[in-house]
């Protein structure tokens, strides 16, 4: 026997032996909800920037909330719960504004792309992967690997 010692593996498999829960890795849902609001910030922009004529008031409102919207989009790539919450905040907000503005000017610029995107938001599957809960057949084969190196300090 050698005098080197053994290590348990204790952490799961999306988890690395320093830095804790592997860096860079985004849930494909997490990636999917970021798209959306990235892809309605280019919807509102040519919407709104076409259909101006030319207003400074609404280029300007127009700007702000694509900026507004695209800040959410890098909120929402991190991937952390809050920015979850924010992101249904926000997105609640833009759909009333969206809706006001269409009752007293018939204009909709981008509100349906806005319902779409809450509406993926608040999917289970979305939250869960915001809120970092792994799904239940990710917890069953975590567990396995966890028992299958549990008798690696056993004599013998």
């Amino acid at each position: 026997m050698s005098t080197g010692f053994r290590v348990r593996r204790i952490r799961g498999l999306d988890q690395s032996a320093i830095d804790g829960p592997k860096a860079g890795r985004t849930h494909s849902l997490v990636k999917l909800a970021t798209r959306l609001v990235t892809a309605q910030a280019a919807a509102a922009a040519a919407i709104g920037l076409a259909y101006s004529r030319r207003h400074v008031p609404s280029v300007l409102i127009t700007l702000m909330l694509v900026v507004a919207l695209l800040g959410l989009a890098a909120l929402a790539r991190t991937g952390a719960h809050t920015a979850w919450l924010s992101a249904i905040a926000f997105e609640s907000a833009y759909i009333m504004f969206g809706l006001i503005r269409f009752f007293s000017t018939r204009y909709l610029g981008g509100t349906l792309f806005g319902i779409i995107t809450i509406g993926v938001l608040l999917h289970p599957a979305v939250a869960r992967a915001f809120s970092g809960a792994p799904a239940q057949g990710e917890r069953a084969f975590g567990a396995e690997a966890a028992l299958s190196d549990a008798g690696a300090d056993a004599p013998g």
